[in-house]
């Protein structure tokens, strides 16, 4: 009996060195989560309860290896766009071929077709993104980075902030000319596109005519919007209360190309895009084949004051933009994953989704860094970062392994022991056997 009891404590010590050896190899792996080996006694079972309060175990079996899943270091800065790392509960998801898999290692790269894979070569899970650059959650994909141009946009919303000094004299001055600077008081340009992606200017010119009024003299390109080969601008008339708030009831005047709508915003109407060419002293213009945004462009002037401060426009946005490449990608604690282009802006490409199990100890190792789902993990819950009792992610960030290496020596050590002390047993046994021997 004691030979069988030394030998399965000699398997016990062995599991141990085993376990304890694989957690050390690994203390470099990305994701990695540390083992451990479980033992338990052995009795031999009785015939109807007739063994008595003598009973001697028969020694120790493995019961489990566990795994440690407590959160591992991060390592940040990593200069790797796709370099992920999860704070907090879940998982990633990954496809193998239709198959699910889970893990905690972020070192996620895009191969030839852009398709955002894991260093197995599986196909990182998450949502994707509608046209208009919106999360469609609930639709599980394989992401994917598009490397394609973003295509040109022409403008069709423009949306200007400015204030117009109230302390301005009434300017009396001829006719207005934008080449003859006393004959307006504050001018300013905005960028707009058209359907090609070419940059045109919108000009402005404000000329105090009274307490409270003001003409607006409006050129793209320094030139008509009906008829860019005149240099003619559109006149319109803006009225404030005494309080500088723009008064748009009764509507500021509208002309053939600066509408007037109901809710005090102008509609730029007509507009041709084009080019002008200077050859020697003679300038001409001509379309450039290009077209506006169909339906005309809003034109939002309504945040415009008139108070006793210094004029000029204070925030300008507008809805067009050149072709782009992208340039690069970031990604935000709720997992979004944006691209940045050449042409100064970003739009979302896709979310990455987390897993969580009711028992990750019912996980089944897959290898790699990977787990697979079974019936004693439970049913996995997928969903965004931040949302439920998932973490977040951290952008350009590993999470290392939660290997502790001190921890790890000290076991070595005692499973060394252990398979010493169980080898000793085996070698008395065997002592007293040949002494029983040579006694009879």
């Amino acid at each position: 009996m004691s030979f069988n009891i030394g030998l399965s404590g000699l398997y016990a010590a062995n599991k141990s060195l085993d376990v304890t050896g694989n957690n050390i190899a690994n203390v470099a792996t990305v994701g990695f989560k540390s083992s451990r080996a479980e033992f338990a006694d052995q009795y031999a079972q009785s015939i109807r309860g007739t063994s008595g309060g003598t009973n001697v175990g028969s020694g120790v079996t493995t019961a489990a290896v566990t795994q440690n899943f407590t959160q591992g270091a991060l390592t940040t800065g990593t200069g790797r766009d796709l370099d992920l790392a999860i704070n907090g509960n879940g998982f990633f998801m990954v496809s193998n071929n239709g198959e699910k898999l889970y893990t905690r290692a972020g070192n996620f790269h895009t191969d030839t077709a852009g398709n955002v894979i894991d260093t197995n070569g599986n196909n990182l899970q998450g949502y994707g993104v509608d046209a208009n650059g919106n999360v469609k959650t609930g639709v599980l994909t394989n992401l994917k980075v598009d490397t394609s141009n973003m295509p040109p946009k022409a403008t069709s919303e423009i949306t200007i902030s400015s204030n117009l000094n109230s302390a301005t004299e009434i300017n009396t001055a001829a006719a207005f000319d934008p080449a003859k600077v006393e004959t307006y008081d504050l001018t300013y340009s905005t960028k707009i596109y058209d359907s090609q992606g070419n940059e045109h200017q919108l000009n402005q010119y404000f000329r105090k005519t009274g307490l409270n009024t003001w003409n607006m003299y409006t050129q793209i390109d320094g030139r008509s919007i009906s008829d860019p080969t005149q240099t003619t601008p559109d006149v319109t008339n803006l009225t404030f209360d005494s309080a500088g708030n723009m008064v748009t009831t009764p509507a500021p005047t509208s002309t053939a190309n600066m509408v007037v709508n109901a809710d005090g915003t102008f509609t730029i109407a007509n507009w041709v895009p084009g080019q002008s060419k200077t050859v020697g002293s003679t300038t001409t213009w001509a379309a450039n084949g290009a077209a506006a945004a169909a339906g005309g462009m809003k034109f939002d002037m309504l945040a415009t004051t008139q108070t006793n401060a210094t004029g000029g426009a204070i925030s300008k946005n507008q809805n067009g933009n050149y072709t782009g490449q992208i340039s690069a990608m970031s990604v935000d604690s709720t997992g979004k994953l944006f691209a940045t282009y050449t042409n100064g802006l970003s739009q979302t490409i896709g979310q990455v989704a987390l897993t969580s199990f009711a028992n990750v100890q019912g996980l089944s190792p897959a290898g790699g860094t990977m787990w697979r789902e079974t019936y004693a993990s439970g049913i996995p819950v997928t969903g965004a970062p931040e949302s439920g009792t998932l973490g977040n992610i951290t952008g350009s960030a590993l999470e290392e392994s939660n290997v502790d290496l001190t921890t790890e020596l000290v076991e070595l050590i005692k499973a060394q022991s252990n398979y010493q002390a169980n080898a000793k047993t085996i070698s008395t046994e065997s002592t007293i056997m040949q002494t029983t021997i040579q006694m009879t």
